[in-house]
């Protein structure tokens, strides 16, 4: 019987390994984000250094990692995966942040951590989307870089409007007191997981949380940073 490889989520042509989801072409004309803060990660003119944003007023977390900006095609590959219910897509992209964390390491020094903890979706949104989209991310991103996974380490508490339809300064107040710790973290060096960071508001509130908490730092690895 034969069987019928996998196809690139891109360019549609055969895999040689159908479960990398996309194929060696595709990924190398990714963007892979360069002259970026290595804190923020927003434009920059020294990519080794933080930027005059974050020399006035620093983001809670030492590091960001992102595949690319949100634009095409990777953008339509997390619209897929958020909203279309293209489950599948979690691997492939995965395997692009993996991609993007190991030349981090190389070229930025990036340190490595513990422990990764997904972005938490309130009961009724997991509910009705069927996932959560940030955990089936950190899933095989765990396994891959041989750390510890609590899918449960991060609860939100009440529900929140839609982040995307809302301003800065309204992200901010809608995600006050909204998560909640559910494991002891303390002195452990820890990732947070997302598929898009705009303005940051929700990192930077779980952010707090886990330096509060006890936490020794925190990095926030995502597929696209935008604003």
């Amino acid at each position: 019987m034969l069987t019928v490889p996998g196809l690139c989520w891109l360019c549609k042509m055969p895999l040689a390994l159908s479960a990398l989801g996309i194929c060696s072409v595709c990924t190398r004309s990714l963007q892979w984000r360069i002259g970026t803060c290595p804190q923020c990660g927003l434009p920059a003119t020294n990519p080794s250094l933080p930027c005059g944003r974050c020399l006035k007023k620093s983001p809670p977390w030492q590091a960001l990692v992102a595949v690319d900006d949100y634009i095409p095609p990777l953008s339509g590959l997390v619209h897929a995966l958020k909203f279309s219910g293209q489950s599948a897509l979690a691997q492939p992209l995965a395997r692009l942040l993996l991609l993007a964390i190991l030349q981090a390491r190389r070229h930025r020094a990036l340190a490595k951590v513990d422990m990764v903890v997904n972005v938490p979706l309130y009961r009724r949104r997991h509910w009705r989307r069927g996932y959560n989209q940030s955990d089936l991310i950190c899933r095989p991103l765990a396994r891959w870089l041989g750390c510890r996974y609590e899918a449960g380490a991060l609860t939100r508490v009440h529900a929140t409007a839609i982040q995307h339809q809302l301003s800065a300064r309204q992200r901010k107040r809608n995600l006050k007191n909204a998560f909640r710790l559910e494991l002891p973290v303390d002195g452990l060096h820890i990732a947070i997981v997302d598929d898009v960071v705009t303005t940051g508001s929700t990192v930077a509130e779980l952010s707090r949380l886990l330096l509060r908490s006890g936490a020794a730092s925190v990095q926030v690895w995502c597929l696209c940073r935008t604003l």
